[in-house]
């Protein structure tokens, strides 16, 4: 077997712009893998071997050309804003840091093509002088490229209006580059997007993206406070059941939650229970009785403009709730969970009590607006918390285990034949993020 010089593929790959000091290639082979204490162990010391920025398809079909060559690893990487390693190369190799590809190549009303590396709120802040905006988008909003939410993502905000990523409808096309002996260019309409949707980059290197954008509303932002936490929850559940209130956000905490929260505090009477909002400008009536009806507090309400001017309330939930609570707390960790019912969500409160304080984030699935969960959990050890995994499967709730780096393992534990057929097809040899996705290292191994 011919060993790999990195200075022999640097010059393959002269023209384009390369990486290879050791500092920069440590910071582009990790992402928010430490938020998991088990995670953190397997994935440290993952480094890739060389990193390449690309501008357009073109660098990106010769990288491909090399890889395939000389049989090299290569890892998508958008902004390195995941939290399970999904673009940790494994297996070091190349590093396609996809962030200088990153032009709106056009943009209308209810549709948008982009290249993988725009960044989120970049994007937002054009489509919205038409009046749109992204359906949905996750806590690193601010950072997050679209493409890397495709590849690496699910839901956001935005969830508790469109579902999850993966629902049909909410990604219309895909342009892709292949690893086979002689790379092609590939686009997937419709449900064959569902090839790369959550793909961690393993079924082809994304170069342009067609997305169904949302009307743009005035989001005003609200923090709401509740003396008990299954009075938050049911208000909680209550507004996203509201049809006639448009809404972007329900996010529910449960004390001590709120206590982590630092920029917040002057909001968060001690120990009370919260909701983070983000609800339309136009539906502030219905929303002020609603909240009169559940007996919370308004402790903040700020509009659309004076929201513009702060911090968004977005960047205390979803998995920011964690990144806050880290920083108080280093030893607390988080899960992921469909609870489906309030009456799931209240057994779980009561039964793990502190050691498993409940984070609400509702979305729309199957076609009603449900509870999910990203709960803080207080480690203690890997045993403790796989039992805390198994008490919530074995009682109904269903467990996106954030404690593992393959596809199916940190999803809804099937093997999805039909990618595994199609990373067959454009990935013989098994080059794009290898490691990932355990259903093609079982056929081929």
């Amino acid at each position: 077997m011919t060993t790999i010089t990195w200075q022999a593929i640097a010059d393959e790959l002269k023209g384009l712009e390369i990486v290879s000091d050791p500092s920069t290639l440590t910071k582009l082979s990790l992402d928010y893998y430490h938020f998991s204490p088990i995670l953190q162990s397997q994935l440290q010391d993952k480094r890739g071997d060389l990193a390449v920025f690309p501008v357009n398809e073109a660098e990106v079909i010769q990288v491909a050309k090399v890889c395939v060559k000389h049989k090299i690893p290569l890892t998508v990487r958008g902004a390195g804003t995941g939290n399970y390693g999904q673009c940790i190369p494994l297996e070091g190799g190349i590093i396609l840091d996809i962030s200088k590809m990153n032009q709106i190549r056009w943009l209308k009303p209810g549709m948008a093509c982009v290249e993988p590396g725009v960044k989120m709120a970049a994007f937002d802040k054009q489509a919205r002088v038409i009046g749109w905006e992204l359906r949905m988008a996750p806590s690193t909003y601010r950072t997050a490229t679209i493409g890397g939410f495709v590849g690496g993502g699910s839901v956001g905000m935005g969830s508790i209006t469109y579902g999850q990523l993966k629902d049909r409808g909410n990604l219309s096309a895909v342009r892709l580059i292949t690893l086979e002996d002689k790379p092609q260019v590939l686009e997937l309409r419709g449900d064959e997007v569902q090839k790369v949707i959550h793909g961690y980059g393993t079924t082809g290197i994304i170069t342009e993206l067609e997305i169904p954008l949302a009307p743009a509303y005035p989001w005003m932002e609200a923090i709401i406070v509740f003396d008990e936490f299954m009075t938050a929850a049911t208000f909680g559940q209550a507004l996203s059941d509201s049809d006639g209130i448009v809404k972007k956000l329900v996010s529910i905490h449960a004390h001590p939650i709120p206590s982590y929260f630092l920029a917040l505090k002057d909001y968060l009477p001690t120990g009370k229970h919260c909701a983070l909002l983000m609800v339309s400008e136009y539906s502030l009536e219905p929303f002020q009785e609603l909240v009169k009806e559940y007996g919370g507090e308004i402790t903040y309400l700020k509009t659309a403009q004076e929201a513009s001017k702060r911090t968004s309330l977005l960047e205390f939930t979803w998995n920011h709730t964690t990144l806050h609570a880290r920083n108080v707390d280093p030893n607390l960790t988080y899960l992921q969970t469909f609870y489906f019912t309030l009456e799931r969500v209240e057994q779980m409160y009561k039964y793990f009590g502190d050691e498993v304080a409940i984070h609400l984030e509702f979305l729309r699935a199957g076609g009603k607006a449900v509870p999910a969960g990203l709960q803080l959990v207080r480690y203690t050890s890997e045993e403790r918390l796989n039992d805390i995994i198994r008490y919530h499967e074995d009682n109904g709730a269903f467990i996106a285990n954030p404690h593992v780096y393959t596809i199916e393992d940190g999803g809804d534990k099937k093997i999805d034949t039909a990618k595994v057929e199609f990373k067959r097809k454009i990935d013989p040899y098994g080059l794009l993020n290898p490691g990932k996705m355990r259903g093609f290292d079982t056929v081929n191994s």
